[in-house]
């Protein structure tokens, strides 16, 4: 919305930080850290402009605050990287990972620079911290995901992301489609000029393609998310195009 009137991306975002908030209602010496997803889970699966973070971490970096990456759903190669801030090249202070990482045992990681680290001995603890069977797993995924599915991410989602767009050409409902390796959105809209959410458009997909045996979530308001397992592979993406295909043409 920052830029939704200017030609092209003016990083308005970010410099709305300093020009608004740092200078009228926050004071910057007050800011510990500032948390962000690299790209946006929950809220729609929103990949930022080029350069986003490169200029977050400038920011961040001038006024001696920590940046945080959240990289608990676009970490672990689904982005068709390791992680997603690597697209840019940014390095966080400290990045939080989860989800992927256990391939379905509870464990999550904190992974800082040594300067953020250093702490008095005892000064954290963590009940069910190295949990013993949880990091073998952990290990074991990284260890699968570094090796193989990372670049299959990458391949697939290419595939997913062409067919995807190819989507939004055959039906008006699809406002925009957004998405890097195996992590897409697409997002429903009334109309394209207006761009008017379609939130009830959502709930109708979803139901049509479980029916269908294709299960999407929402994301968002107006989004459904596209998060295959990393090791999908060309005839999974195929069908799951097709199967939305279908759902969307029953109006």
């Amino acid at each position: 919305d920052y830029c939704a009137n200017e030609p092209e991306c003016t990083m308005r975002c970010v410099s709305s930080i300093e020009d608004d908030l740092f200078a009228r209602r926050v004071d910057p010496t007050d800011v510990a850290a500032m948390f962000v997803e690299p790209i946006q889970g929950e809220g729609g699966y929103v990949v930022p402009p080029p350069g986003y973070l490169t200029a977050l971490r400038k920011l961040c970096d001038k006024y001696g605050i920590l940046l945080v990456f959240d990289e608990v759903q676009c970490g672990m190669g689904r982005t068709g990287k390791m992680f997603a801030c690597e697209h840019e090249g940014v390095e966080p202070d400290i990045l939080l990972t989860a989800k992927g990482l256990g391939s379905g045992m509870p464990i999550g990681a904190i992974i800082a620079k040594e300067s953020v680290m250093k702490w008095e001995s005892g000064a954290h603890g963590s009940t069910f911290g190295g949990n013993p069977v949880c990091c073998a797993a952990a290990l074991a995924t990284i260890d699968v995901v570094e090796r193989e599915l990372v670049a299959n991410a990458a391949r697939m989602g290419e595939r997913l992301g062409a067919g995807l767009r190819t989507l939004q050409e055959r039906h008006e409902s699809i406002g925009d489609v957004r998405g890097v390796g195996l992590m897409w959105g697409v997002e429903f809209v009334r109309n394209r000029a207006t761009r008017e959410q379609a939130p009830d458009l959502v709930h109708a997909v979803v139901r049509r393609a479980f029916n269908e045996g294709l299960l999407l979530l929402g994301a968002g308001r107006s989004s459904i998310r596209l998060a295959p397992p990393l090791v999908v592979d060309e005839y999974d993406v195929d069908v799951a195009l097709n199967i939305l295909d279908k759902c969307l043409g029953e109006g």
